[in-house]
This record gives structure tokens, C-alpha cells and sequence, in this order.
């Protein structure tokens, strides 16, 4: 073997990918299924689908042209939409890249990252491929994954973490965290950077941002692909204090947020009213959702949000029997909760679809 080719061998090992929700295109393919006939409640995001406004964008994009390296004129528009100056606000490429961003910037080899679980997977990979030590605390059952900001204060004490990374409301359980809690944690501990991911905020319409709490050791993370129904062309945004967002712009790579999302994430901005009537709508379709999944024996968990956990004994089992129907939900074993699935709220006809084929189900299994 070559010096060269034991270098390279000798690096340290990579965690593997983490599982994530959304359509699987390679095992729908294996499995002879049509991905677009498929009833997608694996992926958190707005049902309704985008803005009539960003359809009208998306055809005016001269794809020929490079983008705006520092998306200007989306960062001008989100200024004004949080009553900020542009230089707080970063755009991205969805909040994937911010995690990994906030971990390349911030972390240290053998720093620790403190991770509130169960949550996305992509906080505690990004922090272990920075070479950070992970340390988890995590929800408990019996408190339907409500957090406790006394243990968590604890476990902050005790870890001294150079990052804690949280989600409110929380993938996959939809619990929020406390604003005050994070007010005295952020307080007490002046040295953790604390990355609060809020890419679920506008589903819960009372729920006050951590940027009200105006703290030099908060930086927040928002989504615009769940909300605002722009997945397929990855787009999100950093909101903090100036020196927190350079350093982040400073390991961006260029190029980072093609013109098509800027010139979409502009034209979602620019019709607050469709956002306001479609999460008013999804919230409300959700509320008959769970009762018709209760009415079916089901253990529906508490969430603020409109995706939720069910308790359905074997994940996995669950749902490989619904994809083979056509319809996939989110298997929450990677999360650590193997006897759960995540269920994000769709339009009413498709929410019926589902109840239907739950009910067939259980026919077959009872021989009725």
C-alpha cells in the first residue's frame, strides 16, 4: 500500500446517513411503486403546496445566470419580514446546511454538542463528523417528549457544552420548549452557542420565536421547505447575532442557494395570506385527523404542531404494509422510538385515504 493510500485510510471513520422522512425513490423503484401515486405523510410540510406567486417566479428565473452569491435581495425581504438588518440573517441551502455550517464554524475536535432528543438526526452527525463529542438527553414517554428544563439545566451544568442543539416545535414529537427555560439556559451558560431550530414555527401561530429573547448566544435556524412548500428546491435561512452569521457566511460554500429558491423564497414572502390560510387549514384538518385515529384504538401523542407520533408496536412492520398500499409514514426507529411512526398531517381526502386503508387493515386482521 502507498503512503498516500494509507493517509487516506487512516482518516477518521464517517457516521453513516441518517434515515429521513420524504419519499425514497430507489425503494419505491425496487418495490414497482409510482412515486407520484404515492400518499406522502413521511414529510412535515405544508399540504397545500407553495404559493400560486412562486409558480409565477419559478418561470421567470433565467437559469442561464449565476445566482446572487449572497442572496441579496431574499435577505433584504427577510430583513424586513423579522424587523432586522440583512446582516443578521444568512440564506441557505434548506437548514441541513446550516447544521453542518454551525458545526463546522463552532465546533472543535473533542468539543461536546449537546443534543435534545429525541430529535433530527443531522444535529448529532454533523457535530460527530466536526469530531465533537455528543452527548444526548432525551424525552421520556411517560411526559409525551416534553422537556424538562430542570434536568436539561443539569445536564448543561455538568457538560459545559460548546454547542446545544434543540428543535421547537421538536421532529418528531411536536413539544416546544419553554421560552423562559431557554432564556435561563442561555443565561447561565454564556459560552454554549444555543442553535434552536425553529423550521415548524409557523405551524404554531402562538408560539413566540427565540429571536424575542434577543440573546447573544442564540442563533436560530428557519425552514422555508415546510411551511412555505419549497422542498424540492432546498431553502433556509439563519437569524442571530452579526458575529455568529459571518462566521457561518465564512464557511459557506459559494454559490450555496441557486436563483431559483431565491426568486421562490421572494414570491412565498410576498403572500403571507396564502401561508396564513393554509396552516389555519392544515391545523384544523389536523384536530379531525387524531380523533378518527383514536376512534381506531390508535395512541395518538400530544403535539403542538401538525405532525404527530403513533403508537403502533413494530414501526418498520407498520410501515412496510402501508407502503405496499401506496402510502408511506415515517418509521421513527432511527429516532430511537421503534414502536412509533411520525404522521404529518394532508389534505382531507387524503387523510380519509389513510383512515380507509387503517380500517381495512384491521378487518383483515379480525377476520370481520
Amino acid at each position: 500500500m502507498s503512503e498516500k493510500s494509507a493517509r487516506i485510510t487512516s482518516l477518521p471513520m464517517i457516521p453513516p446517513e441518517e434515515p429521513h422522512g420524504a419519499i425514497d425513490h430507489a425503494e419505491l423503484r425496487a418495490l414497482g411503486l409510482d412515486p407520484a401515486r404515492v400518499l406522502d405523510f413521511s414529510a412535515n410540510i405544508n399540504p397545500y403546496g407553495p404559493s400560486p406567486r412562486v409558480r409565477e417566479a419559478l418561470a421567470a428565473v433565467d437559469v442561464a445566470r449565476y445566482p446572487d452569491r449572497h442572496a441579496l435581495a431574499l435577505r433584504d425581504a427577510l430583513a424586513a419580514h423579522h424587523a432586522l438588518e440583512p446582516d443578521h440573517i444568512l440564506v441557505s441551502n434548506g437548514t441541513a446546511e446550516l447544521i453542518w455550517l454551525v458545526a463546522l464554524a463552532f465546533l472543535r475536535p473533542g468539543d461536546t454538542a449537546l443534543v435534545l432528543g429525541p430529535t433530527f438526526g443531522e444535529y448529532a452527525r454533523a457535530a460527530r463528523i466536526a469530531r465533537g463529542r455528543v452527548v444526548e438527553w432525551r424525552a421520556r414517554p411517560e411526559d409525551h417528549f416534553a422537556y424538562r428544563p430542570n434536568e436539561i439545566a443539569a445536564v448543561l451544568t455538568a457538560t459545559a457544552p460548546r454547542l446545544c442543539f434543540l428543535c421547537s416545535p421538536n421532529n418528531p414529537t411536536g413539544q416546544i420548549c419553554p421560552p423562559d427555560a431557554l432564556a435561563a439556559w442561555a443565561d447561565a451558560h454564556p459560552n454554549t452557542l444555543f442553535v434552536v431550530d425553529e423550521a415548524y414555527i409557523n405551524f404554531v401561530p402562538d408560539l413566540e420565536s427565540a429571536l424575542a429573547l434577543k440573546r447573544e448566544n442564540i442563533l436560530v435556524l428557519r425552514s422555508m421547505t415546510k411551511d412555505y412548500a419549497l422542498a424540492g428546491l432546498r431553502l433556509g435561512y439563519a437569524v442571530g447575532p452579526r458575529p455568529l452569521v459571518d462566521a457561518l457566511r465564512r464557511v459557506q460554500p459559494p454559490w450555496s442557494v441557486n436563483a431559483a429558491a431565491q426568486a421562490a423564497g421572494l414570491a412565498a414572502l410576498s403572500d403571507p395570506d396564502h401561508l396564513r390560510a393554509t396552516v389555519a387549514a392544515t391545523l384544523a384538518e389536523k384536530d379531525i385527523f387524531v380523533r378518527r385515529l383514536r376512534d381506531l384504538g390508535l395512541n395518538v401523542l400530544p403535539s403542538r404542531t401538525h405532525f404527530f407520533l403513533v403508537e403502533v408496536g413494530d414501526a418498520g412492520a407498520f410501515r412496510s404494509t402501508l407502503l405496499t398500499r401506496g402510502i408511506l409514514v415515517r418509521d421513527c426507529t432511527s429516532f430511537g422510538l421503534p414502536s412509533y411512526v411520525r404522521l404529518a398531517t394532508r389534505r382531507p381526502e387524503e387523510n380519509q385515504s389513510l383512515i380507509s386503508n387503517l380500517q381495512s387493515l384491521s378487518s383483515l386482521e379480525t377476520g370481520d
